[in-house]
């Protein structure tokens, strides 16, 4: 695996999305500035981070099982087992991965915890989403965009404000993938827990962190132009593929696959 870092400095003054989402998921690569964020959010905010990654890995085996062996996944995050790379390489032990985050400390457990399979390879690219021609360059000298890529972007946008132009840097990444390809998506929603919303943007807000929650109707451009696969935008816990899953429980996330025409 070839890490690669822009030489950034981790500042534990102040909070980062990655280390916050760290703690929601039980993880303990994060600082007091973090837990002091995470620790602030209402109960809510840890299940339903719980059932992000849970449809992260259920969406991620199943495009492995379409034959999707090469994915682009922005905004890592601090690993945590399964990564991506292990679900799809236990189905095609020769995917190829690409993992690309903002946050420095992430590259220093990426070498450490997201070893491919011998038969696959993965790599690691300190990036940041607003700014997609960088990320596009790395990514093209590792994974061959003749072929279908999967873009991965779970519990990214929400980060990113309006001003920041969530759907034309989607867009950008989007273009620059061939026919065949998918979007794994998921979005920070208060749709389900309207009673939430001040707190969760006070929270986000008193560490620094832009947050920008969407509704339905704001998510729905992020898959414009692109083919929503069954059962399209959903809460995730409503996103199954082979079965029907348990009765759903509220969410905190809309999220959705969908193809590149």
């Amino acid at each position: 695996m070839a890490a690669q870092s822009s030489g950034g400095r981790i500042d534990t003054s102040r909070p980062h999305p990655a280390r916050v989402y760290d703690w929601l998921l039980g993880g303990k690569d994060n600082y007091p500035v973090d837990q002091a964020v995470a620790e602030r959010l209402p109960p809510e905010a840890r299940l339903n981070a719980m059932r992000n990654r849970a449809f992260m890995q259920r969406a991620a085996a199943w495009l492995a099982g379409q034959g999707i062996d090469q994915f682009l996944d922005i905004g890592t995050g601090i690993p945590t087992a399964p990564n991506l790379h292990q679900i799809v390489q236990d189905i095609l032990p020769a995917a190829r991965i690409a993992y690309v985050d903002n946050d420095p400390i992430v590259l220093r457990h990426a070498e450490a915890l997201l070893v491919s399979s011998p038969e696959g390879a993965t790599d690691y690219v300190e990036g940041d989403v607003r700014r997609p021609d960088a990320i596009l360059a790395h990514a093209r000298a590792f994974l061959d965009f003749d072929r279908p890529v999967a873009l991965s972007m779970i519990a990214l946008m929400h980060f990113i404000t309006d001003e920041e132009d969530p759907y034309g840097l989607t867009r950008t990444l989007l273009d620059a993938l061939p026919a065949g390809s998918h979007l794994m998506f998921s979005h920070g929603t208060t749709d389900e827990h309207p009673h939430l919303v001040r707190s969760v943007t006070a929270t986000y807000r008193k560490g620094e962190i832009p947050l920008r929650m969407r509704t339905r109707s704001e998510v729905e451009p992020f898959f414009d132009g692109l083919e929503l696969v069954a059962p399209g935008l959903v809460t995730a816990t409503r996103w199954f593929r082979e079965a029907p899953g348990p009765p759903a429980e509220p969410s905190g996330f809309y999220v959705g696959v969908a193809r590149v025409p």
